[in-house]
């Protein structure tokens, strides 16, 4: 086997973009017509009418625009509303029912929707003056350069009507938005209109306590204040959920054995977080536990409330002696305990409210596990409120949280529950022994499109049952609870003992659970995430002999973040490998943005070298070319950029297939060296981007099973690069002497 190899000492290089987005662009799939310009401008005009007549608690207008596809920033509106500002106005998105168009929400002004239905009056005009009432793409793209002379004496400019017809070929109609209505007490976020969110509710005569809002446009509503909401004003909720009230259940086997198993006092194991039900410390690990109580006194517990929390820290302490078959190899953990549910009923809104504060004052944790979970379904067009917190506390803090993927509390519920939908945390699924999904697994996906869960784990079943200690004993469970402590362990064993930060130690173990498995089916996805993460710890920093792998990792400060410097081994010129590519990155969240949850993407390419300084990408990704190939400029659509290339996910697998018959790759004659380059693009702020740190697994398969790792450490070394060689006891044994107490005579 050969160790993983961590690259560092040459930093990546920072580029700024050179090229310019260029002009505005027509759906070639479209023919804009008088008419269809006639009757965008009529409904625009039933909407003004809509906002004149109502009594509403803001200045302007909330409007909907259903896009005629999945729209990329690019094809948003930039000449009506507020022109290139446009996307700044944003305050929702989601899709339609089939998943196949955008339904974008802006907030604008009462002049701004005026200036659009005189925009559309003027275009028409033009549009009936110069090309008989209908435009398509070759025309509008205008090669001959006879545009400048027909407007120039117009009441419109060229690149204003350009604009407009651009707009209008991507727009099938306007509407006014109204949230599902909600019965039950929710947390509800309402749309961005520039009015602090207390005020707001009060104008509408719901009066409500500062406790009760957990951000700027997210408040918890009772049932009273909810049927107010909706009856005054339906329009201003972006999103509404029902508070979690109980816990997704778990399965515990109770023929409990009372245990007399000896512990050693802890000593410099790391410690992992466990936000949960309460804690016994009376069990036989309570020593490795720190507890704190954070349900409030008033609310009564009993012996039950004890058992989750208890269950799920034993196998993050002590899970390997429990269950020798899931002996992991990372040892023991400590765990600093927060008890913040009973096993019954509970408020995810005060529990949300919680877990910032627990992360603000526990900042030495690197690593936490929630194994709670709503019986509810995630919503297909926004993340849950809860998870959005996770993804905002990931951004902003050096953690990472493990979130069980919740279980199917009867057979009508199908998709999983939150926090499970959270983006930047690693969610974990629960196979059986024999790696099959288990009967209480619900399945993902995210907002239509991310993979969660990420990975999957042994979580227990009827084949072989996970063994805990519970107030009472030892006891057999299932439930994705008990799966993600051992995914936990992993991550903390990768980023607390070795050393790798957490974007690398994400990467490593989804890389891991994929492998080569370059096209699974959308099920399997929905089922498994990437793959099922191998046991053995040894089986994640260590590969086989004919495959080299390697980490590196950096910051994105500008458009291109870049690396030309990987000196892979040549044999007879050529290239005998195949590569797979894993990075992971933490970007900023935005919940109001509905379906357009990311506000960042990272695009990642790797590759030969050629002679001319581009690029023989291994999956041929024609994203971000600031250049044209062949004489032409090629154009990816943004569906075709998601599901190809993942765009906007935060985790990116490129992979090359392997074959029964794999030829090597031609080396080019002057540049020998393979590149790496991080393209960051951004859907609002262009500021969201900078300073987003990711981690990369690169792995080369040999394809004539031969052994190059040493020729490629002596390249390394050649080239400036510092190698780290990812071997598991000598990190254990650097790890024990820099935290061994040192006594002075």
């Amino acid at each position: 086997m050969n160790n993983v190899l961590e690259l560092r000492g040459k930093r990546f290089v920072q580029a700024s973009r050179t090229g310019s987005g260029g002009g505005a662009s027509m759906n070639s799939k479209e023919i804009v017509t008088s008419e269809k310009l006639a009757r965008l401008q009529a409904k625009i005009g039933q909407i003004k009418s809509f906002w004149m007549q109502e009594t509403k608690p803001f200045d302007g207008v909330l409007i909907s625009v259903h896009y005629n596809k999945i729209a990329a920033k690019s094809n948003r509106i930039g000449g009506l509303f507020k022109g290139k500002d446009s996307n700044s106005a944003v305050v929702g998105a989601k899709f339609n029912d089939n998943k196949t168009k955008h339904i974008i929400t802006y907030f604008i002004s009462i002049d701004d929707l005026e200036k659009s239905m005189d925009l559309l009056d003027t275009t028409n005009i033009a549009l009936n003056n110069f090309f008989a009432g209908s435009i398509n793409k070759e025309i509008f793209d205008d090669k001959e350069k006879q545009f400048s002379l027909l407007f120039k004496d117009a009441s419109i400019s060229k690149s204003v009507f350009k604009q407009v017809i651009a707009d209008v070929s991507y727009i099938d109609d306007f509407e006014i938005e109204a949230a599902q209505k909600q019965t039950k007490q929710s947390i509800v976020t309402l749309y961005n209109t520039n009015i602090d969110i207390k005020e707001m509710l009060n104008k509408l005569g719901i009066d409500i306590l500062s406790s009760r809002i957990l951000d700027d446009q997210t408040v918890y509503l009772d049932t009273n204040q909810l049927e107010l909401l909706f009856e005054k004003a339906p329009y201003l909720v972006s999103m509404a959920t029902v508070d979690i009230s109980e816990l997704a259940p778990s399965n515990f086997i109770q023929d409990y054995q009372q245990s007399t198993i000896h512990m050693p006092n802890p000593s410099i194991e790391p410690t992992i977080g466990v936000i949960d039900t309460l804690f016994d410390e009376r069990v036989y690990f309570g020593s490795w536990v720190e507890y704190k109580d954070m349900v409030d006194d008033n609310i009564p517990k009993n012996a039950n409330d004890y058992k989750h929390g208890t269950a799920v820290s034993s196998i993050i302490v002590d899970g390997p002696r429990l269950n020798p078959w899931l002996n992991d190899g990372c040892g023991r953990f400590r765990v600093r305990h927060f008890g913040v549910a009973t096993g019954s009923k509970f408020s995810s809104f005060t529990i949300t409210k919680q877990i910032k504060e627990i992360i603000v004052n526990n900042r030495d944790i690197n690593v936490w596990n929630i194994s709670l979970g709503s019986n509810q379904e995630i919503n297909d067009n926004f993340i849950s409120a809860e998870s959005a917190i996770l993804d905002q506390i990931q951004y902003e803090n050096d953690v990472i949280f493990v979130v069980a993927g919740t279980n199917k509390p009867n057979e009508n519920i199908e998709k999983i529950g939150s926090p499970a939908d959270s983006i930047n945390s690693m969610v974990v699924n629960a196979v059986t022994k024999n790696g099959l999904s288990t009967k209480y697994a619900r399945k993902g996906i995210a907002l239509s499109f991310f993979a969660k869960p990420d990975v999957s784990y042994y979580g227990g079943s009827i084949e072989q049952y996970i063994k805990v200690c519970e107030p009472l004993g030892e006891a057999n469970v299932a439930g994705t609870s008990f799966a993600a402590p051992w995914i936990a362990r992993k991550l903390s064993y990768l980023i607390d003992i070795l050393g790798l930060n957490r974007e690398v130690a994400k990467a490593l173990i989804i890389d891991a659970a994929r492998g080569w498995n370059e096209s699974p089916t959308p099920n399997e996805i929905a089922l498994y995430g990437h793959g099922v993460v191998p046991i053995n710890i040894t089986e994640i920093v260590e590969t086989q002999d004919d495959e080299i792998q390697f980490l590196v990792s950096d910051i994105s400060e500008k458009w291109n973040t870049y690396n030309y410097s990987f000196p892979i081994p040549l044999h007879n010129d050529k290239y005998p490998y195949i590569a797979r590519v894993t990075m992971c990155y933490f970007p900023m969240c935005d919940r109001a943005q509905g379906v357009d949850y990311t506000n960042t993407e990272l695009n990642i390419k790797f590759g030969r070298m050629k002679d001319d300084g581009g690029w023989n990408d291994i999956k041929d990704d024609k994203q971000n070319l600031e250049e044209e190939l062949d004489g032409e400029k090629h154009y990816l659509l943004e569906g075709e950029a998601r599901s190809n290339f993942r765009k906007w996910d935060n985790v990116k697998y490129v992979a090359e297939k392997p074959k029964n018959r794999m030829e090597p790759k031609k080396a080019y004659e002057k540049n020998k060296n393979w590149g790496m380059s991080v393209k960051t693009n951004n859907r609002l702020n262009p500021e969201d981007g900078v300073g987003v740190r990711f981690g990369v697994v690169v792995t080369l398969k040999e394809i004539n099973g031969i052994n190059r790792i040493d020729e490629f450490i002596s390249n390394c070394y050649l080239n400036g690069w510092l190698v780290n060689k990812l071997d598991v006891q000598l990190r254990l044994d650097i790890n024990q002497k820099v935290n061994e107490d040192i006594e002075f005579e």
